[in-house]
């Protein structure tokens, strides 16, 4: 199984997502997306594979979202989309892409659902106990 993470290591919640990974068995494609931010077209793709809407993916706090004015309703999927390639930071994260689905893995232990193999108990760096459904 292919499994691809768009990664930020600064994110407890990514470093929570890519270590339930690879404690599954699975050496994940990491995309740390700060570094190489995706394409306008596979952030669509994206977008569009985890059928959510643009401004869901927008993260909020630690970004330059209030700066922007991105809260306002008047900003379109297409500007939305510009400033997120722009500011690559109001991406939210992570992002796991499997043969199973695209998922953006908020909380970490939504990957669960998309690997082969998934851990049956896995403890995150805040000591919180995650079992397998």
């Amino acid at each position: 199984m292919t499994v691809t993470i768009y990664h930020n290591p600064a994110c407890g919640t990514s470093r929570n997502t890519l270590a339930m990974i690879r404690q599954s068995g699975t050496e994940p494609v990491v995309i740390e997306y700060l570094k190489t931010p995706p394409s306008r077209e596979r952030l669509v793709e994206l977008v569009k594979a985890m059928g959510i809407s643009v401004r869901a993916l927008l993260r909020e706090k630690g970004t330059p979202y209030r700066d922007l004015g991105l809260d306002d309703p008047k900003w379109s999927d297409e500007e939305l989309i510009d400033q997120m390639l722009g500011h690559p930071i109001l991406i939210n994260r992570p992002i796991v892409v499997t043969p199973k689905g695209t998922r953006l893995c908020r909380p970490s232990e939504a990957v669960i659902d998309l690997l082969d193999d998934p851990v049956g108990r896995f403890v995150k760096e805040d000591g919180e106990v995650v079992e397998a459904r």
